[in-house]
């Protein structure tokens, strides 16, 4: 790679500005197209950005391990006593944007350029580009998602596939597009600001709302944000931080940014209202990110032997402790006048019509559920899932409504914190601990190749996904937990299974594709962190060591 000083490029030009004062550099090789996204106002609002609140990112994720480590020594998340005039208060958010009104249905996608242009296109209100779970952040692909999504807010971005000449571009009437940064444990290692890596976050963030707020504003529309991985209130008033500071440099009202916050960690189930309240001015909604919260839930309580989790397919939304989650969500939100969005579909449609049916059957029971609890709206991993969720949205909440912000679910009984941390019944298989195997190793080898959205036995799997799936086996090897048919799940067995079941994704991907791939640098990287005696916090932070694209 060819490490380049921002502010040389711009000291030619302009001698005296304050790009003199560049304390950001690219270490990242040249991209085709950059010169759209690196532009002097862009770089002066990100080095102004990591000047002012990159420092805090590390105290933040201090505050985290020193509370995991109060949990792994015995303690259970809680409620907390000293916010409780904050949960007790009648306050409300300040307000919800037309355009994000209705949010029946969202779907949610990587950045990639012909990706972008198909979810816009879907039968969705929303599309939510991710920069976070379902992209491999290598450099080429977080710089050209900032092109991609920069050319679809100006509407012309098009796209012809080079193995066909199929030209996709986009329709009269695109989803409302919402852009998901990187967590705040995620590095930008291709920017540097004072020699260290900047926060992925902040990266993410500074780009798109510089290139697109005119223009979104123009169009009645905004800079809207989807926030992941949030742990506590402390984490929310740092980004409300964050966008007040832009807001108030830009001239723009405040609240002219909004934001929806995925409740996808188990610490910040307990901390949703002061959430809410902390970014009150800017958010306008908080979503069941499901699948991270059953990996949180695995990782903060993984030394209680206690609330040991069975295969992963048993863990579903009607089990009482995401039932409790899902309600607790809606219940909160509505009372603030924040909308409450529903969790993930990933299946994936296919081509027989009888198997079609089947998985067609499981959104609907799926999404029937939370219409019915009283979610607003709700993510769908594919434009093929689209038409069902829609209809079943558009059932529940109708068309002279938007949402259900009636629903209050007043008349429910307080949930307590033992609801929302109570396990789960079910067995823990063999077939389902090779299963895990065989989804976690695939998705790695995807993911340090680059692709990190992946289509894996009829589910797009991402990065929350494959998170459960090596999690779980952690788990069992921790607590010394039996599988149903009496096998101890131990370090050794983990291995066994790990070498039986890369020869079978061999005979099932074909010998070609596996030979070309990078799937025993995944199945190394798999073993160490299933086997660490400590459970590695995500596996995107090793895996992105290795990413070389």
């Amino acid at each position: 790679m060819t490490a380049h000083t921002l502010s040389e490029q711009q000291l030619n030009s302009a001698p005296d500005t304050a790009a003199n004062h560049f304390a950001l550099n690219i270490v990242g090789r040249e991209i085709p197209g950059q010169d759209v996204i690196f532009t002097e106002g862009a770089i002066t609002l990100l080095e102004s950005l990591c000047r002012e609140f990159a420092g805090e990112v590390p105290t933040l994720l201090a505050k985290r391990k020193e509370k995991q480590a109060r949990i792994d020594k015995g303690s259970l998340p809680d409620f907390l006593a000293e916010t409780r005039a904050i949960r007790d208060g009648a306050w409300q958010i300040r307000g919800i944007p037309d355009d994000l009104l209705d949010r029946r249905v969202e779907i949610t996608g990587p950045v990639e350029r012909k990706m972008v242009i198909n979810a816009l296109n879907a039968n969705a209100k929303v599309f939510m580009a991710d920069f976070e779970d379902s992209l491999a952040p290598s450099w080429d692909k977080v710089v050209e998602g900032q092109i991609n999504l920069r050319d679809a807010v100006r509407g012309d971005i098009e796209y012809t596939a080079p193995e066909t000449g199929k030209h996709y571009k986009l329709g009269p009437n695109p989803a409302v597009l919402i852009c998901r940064v990187r967590g705040l444990h995620l590095k930008e290692k291709h920017v540097q600001f004072n020699g260290d890596a900047i926060p992925g976050s902040l990266f993410d963030f500074a780009l798109y709302f510089y290139h697109n707020y005119r223009q979104l504003l123009a169009k009645g529309s905004g800079p809207y944000f989807y926030i992941p991985k949030l742990e506590s209130h402390i984490e929310a008033r740092w980004w409300a931080k964050v966008f007040a500071f832009v807001e108030d440099r830009f001239c723009l009202q405040p609240g002219t940014i909004k934001c929806t916050c995925l409740i996808e960690t188990l610490p910040a189930v307990f901390e949703m209202d002061e959430i809410l309240y902390e970014l009150r001015s800017n958010i306008v909604a908080l979503n069941c990110g499901r699948w991270d919260y059953i990996f949180s839930y695995i990782k903060t309580l993984k030394r209680h032997s206690d609330r040991v989790l069975p295969d992963r397919q048993a863990v579903t939304m009607d089990t009482p402790f995401l039932s409790a989650y899902s309600r607790l969500l809606i219940k909160t939100c509505h009372k603030r006048g924040a909308l409450a969005m529903g969790g993930m579909a990933a299946f994936i449609p296919t081509k027989d019509p009888v198997e079609n049916e089947a998985v067609l059957q499981r959104v609907r029971k799926d999404k029937e559920l939370e219409a019915r609890n009283g979610h607003d709206g709700t993510w769908v991993a594919h434009p093929g899932l689209a038409d069902t969720a829609m209809g079943i949205f558009n059932e529940y909440i109708g068309q002279e409504h938007c949402n259900q912000l009636h629903i209050t679910r007043d008349v429910d009984a307080p949930i307590l914190a033992s609801e929302l941390l109570k396990t789960c019944d079910g067995e823990r298989t063999e077939q389902g601990m090779r299963l895990n195997i065989r989804i976690a190793l695939q998705y790695l080898e995807a993911w340090i190749s680059g692709n990190g959205c992946v289509p894996i036995y009829g589910l797009m799997e991402d990065a929350a996904t494959a998170e459960i799936s090596r999690a779980s086996i952690w788990q069992w090897i921790q607590h010394g937990k039996s599988l149903s048919n009496g096998k101890l799940v131990t370090k050794q067995l983990f291995k066994d299974m790990l070498v039986e079941e890369l020869v079978n994704v061999k005979k099932e991907l074909g010998n070609d594709r596996f030979t070309h791939g990078k799937f025993t640098q995944a199945a190394v990287l798999l073993e160490d962190i299933t086997t660490s005696d400590e459970l590695v916090d995500f596996l995107t932070l090793p895996g992105y060591e290795m990413l070389t694209v």
